[in-house]
């Protein structure tokens, strides 16, 4: 990031409270005057609290929301928030200011809720909701709709709750029931015995439609994932930070992040897997033409996701190696869909083909254009060396804000994608085969490799040699 400036504490705020050169959305800044890259955790705070005249622009609001819980925990901050919005508004006194709580109540109200639909996960403890509980009925006497809406407010959050703790008991679910590998020992038979498991082409055989099934599973993993899981990933203690982390290593939730990096990582076995695993020269040439056509259609859907995996899962060293294998497949298709997700210049091409769907996501009539799945281990280390590229706060112990807005503006994009409900049909069989369909372990696909086509060299004879 470039070197920040930090103007005084006095030039922070307006007379209003409103501080107009804080950034007013992701990475923007307004004409007027240079945008505030850092700023004290208190100045930060106060900008949040809304007064009878000022209410947070949407995007601080996320912005702070999302990066705050690595300076302060959100019990912490949102005590604090209730406490300076009872001590300015004078919630405490009776009786109360009618007429000025009932310009202050509405804005209360909405950043609340705004809190509660973005970071729901944030509500578990039974802490947040007690505060909210308590501001509200502070402001409830005088307008008795503010009850009608913090309990429309909490009846939705309950809702969103109920859905995360669903999801994640699928996610247990589905790793129980997932079969971790095939045993290895029984691919040396492979040739003298029946397959030992059903085949994906056995189970279906039309590209388009396992495309869209696998769509289908990115956006349910994509669905799950907080905002605030991009965050606690790379939580650390901050050098500059004499307090404790905010985070305990049983808070520290990314269990959704971690669900969606182990879906892409079967999604490569299993390909590998249903390539290695024919006998036939033949077969697994159609199986190797089948997965490019899966992955094309991916592309052609805006879902990068599973292309990268697929292509990732066909580069393993056990199914590159398969040289006669290969020979005998058309492989024109999958060289221009490896060029399209070339690592060389940091992704550039995958990154330009991004920007596209994202503009075709904007402008698309139909919810089937709308799709965007990107690339997530790349977005994953994005944000990983944006964190680690510059520091939480400066020398002067400010929030460098500047990172966090960059981060922000990363973060959202993602959540506009994730919102997406998948357009396509689902198929029970085609899922339930993508999620438990066994798959070989990088020994059991080199054995299987191995025993489709012979080892070449006298390394390859040597490990054959120790896996049998």
């Amino acid at each position: 990031m470039p070197q920040t400036v930090c103007p005084a504490a006095g030039t922070m705020f307006t007379p209003s409270g409103f501080n107009p050169h804080l950034a007013r959305g992701p990475g923007a800044c307004l004409a007027e005057g240079p945008p505030i890259t850092s700023a004290s955790l208190d100045t930060l705070i106060q900008h949040l609290v809304p007064t009878t005249d000022y209410y947070p622009e949407k995007a601080y609001v996320f912005t702070f929301l999302l990066s705050a819980r690595l300076f302060i925990s959100p019990p912490e901050l949102l005590a604090r928030l209730c406490e300076t919005c009872i001590k300015q508004q004078q919630l405490d006194q009776s009786p109360l200011d009618m007429a000025k709580v009932r310009k202050f109540g509405p804005k209360i109200l909405q950043l609340l809720t705004e809190w509660t639909e973005t970071f729901p996960t944030d509500f578990r403890e039974e802490k947040m909701v007690g505060l909210f509980k308590d501001i509200i009925h502070r402001i409830a006497p005088c307008d008795e709709a503010y009850w009608k809406t913090l309990s429309q407010v909490l009846q939705t959050l309950n809702q969103k709750l109920a859905a995360i703790a669903q999801g994640e008991e699928c996610i247990v679910k589905v790793n129980a029931s997932s079969v971790s590998s095939i045993s290895d020992k029984l691919v040396a038979f492979k040739t003298k015995s029946p397959p030992i498991q059903k085949e994906m082409l056995s189970i279906c055989n039309d590209p388009y439609t396992l495309a869209q099934q696998l769509t289908y599973i990115e956006l349910e993993h994509l669905s799950h994932i907080g905002p605030e899981e991009f965050v606690q990933a790379f939580v650390q203690k901050d050098k500059l930070d004499s307090t404790q982390p905010c985070f305990s290593e049983q808070k520290k939730k990314t269990t959704n992040l971690e669900a969606y990096v182990r879906w892409f990582n079967r999604l490569c076995y299993l390909v590998a897997t249903e390539i290695c695993m024919p006998a036939k020269k033949k077969q697994r040439a159609q199986v190797i033409e089948f997965f490019i056509d899966v992955a094309r259609e991916c592309f052609n859907i805006g879902n990068f996701n599973s292309l990268m995996a697929i292509i990732s899962g066909m580069n393993m060293s056990p199914v590159s190696r398969l040289k006669k294998t290969w020979g005998k497949a058309k492989t024109a298709k999958f060289f221009i869909l490896e060029h399209q997700m070339d690592p060389t210049g940091n992704f550039y091409n995958y990154r330009t083909a991004l920007r596209g769907a994202a503009h075709r996501s904007q402008t698309a009539n139909s919810n089937r254009e709308k799709i965007v799945i990107p690339f997530f281990s790349l977005l994953i280390k994005d944000i990983y060396f944006l964190n680690e590229g510059c520091a939480n706060r400066l020398p002067n112990g400010h929030v460098h804000f500047a990172k966090f807005v960059e981060l922000a503006r990363q973060v959202g994009e993602f959540m506009t994608w994730k919102q997406m409900e998948c357009p396509f049909e689902t198929d029970r069989s085609i899922l339930h085969y993508l999620h438990t369909a066994p798959i070989f372990s990088e020994d059991g696909l080199y054995l299987a490799s191995y025993e489709s086509e012979s080892p070449e060299n006298q390394v390859e004879k040597d490990r054959w040699k120790a896996l049998r």
